[in-house]
């Protein structure tokens, strides 16, 4: 199956190609069922050794979508499963946040949104040309699940290779979008988009609502879109040991 509505309309509950190991591991078994509950998908879990530890959970809507309002209600519903869990003993800083604009690739359908655009993806195995490394236009996506296919037109490759690879994601051990113009052009009209919809969502329920009083002269309220979550922005919570269990979150971002 080439790329399609099908593949970009996911569902919730698509899986994904790509699994944590050790403690992110077991963060993430907490996580996807908590952020499913809230309508979210878990796209990646890390655990990052920088300004001590920090934690840090990617989750987005199932159209690729994650407000800032979005990141504070994950991480409110989080914060408390991972307490009780006690998955990681010292004092950590845990992140929220959208996958950003050259994100990481760790479904199907994220490969067929992603179509037209440079990625670089990595195997966990090498095909029989003995490479398992590759940087290239995304062109096509065949199958479905583990059993799919990406079509890949190479901007790597050397003189005497092929410059178009299909790699099987069954295999996928990591892959990302490269950060070029042409997405961030992309990804800048998507939220225009997104927001002027929301606003058009607003005004027609304003619109809707009866009017008592001296407002019922005033025109349309809009109400406020909620902001998006760019590349890089996370709401923050710093936790770690307290006098007394469980430990309190307290909200250093946004």
């Amino acid at each position: 199956m080439t790329q399609n509505a099908a593949l970009i309309d996911a569902p919730l509950d698509e899986p994904r190609l790509v699994s944590e190991t050790g403690a992110a591991a077991r963060v993430a078994h907490i996580a996807e069922p908590v952020l499913a509950q809230l309508g979210f998908r878990l796209v990646r879990v890390k655990l990052m050794q920088q300004n001590g530890q920090t934690l840090q959970i990617m989750a987005e809507r199932p159209d690729g979508i994650m407000t800032i309002d979005d990141c504070e209600a994950a991480s409110q519903a989080l914060s408390p499963e991972l307490d009780v869990a006690d998955v990681i003993a010292n004092e950590y800083r845990l992140e929220i946040s959208s996958p950003g604009v050259d994100r990481p690739l760790v479904r199907v359908s994220d490969f067929a949104r992603a179509a037209g655009h440079e990625a670089r993806v990595e195997l966990t195995h090498p095909l029989e040309s003995g490479r398992k490394r590759f940087r290239g236009i995304i062109k096509s996506v065949q199958g479905e699940g583990r059993n799919a296919k990406v079509t890949i037109e190479r901007t790597d490759a050397r003189a005497d290779e092929e410059k178009l690879v299909t790699v099987p994601l069954a295999d996928l051990d990591e892959a990302k979008l490269m950060l070029t113009e042409t997405l961030i052009r992309e990804s800048l009209r998507a939220g225009k988009l997104q927001q002027s919809a929301e606003e058009e969502e607003g005004a027609a329920q304003e619109e809707e609502r009866p009017r008592r009083g001296p407002g019922r002269f005033r025109g349309p309220q809009k109400n406020k879109p909620k902001p998006l979550v760019p590349a890089g922005v996370q709401t923050q919570f710093k936790k770690g040991p307290a006098p007394a269990k469980p430990r309190a979150a307290r909200s250093e971002g946004d």
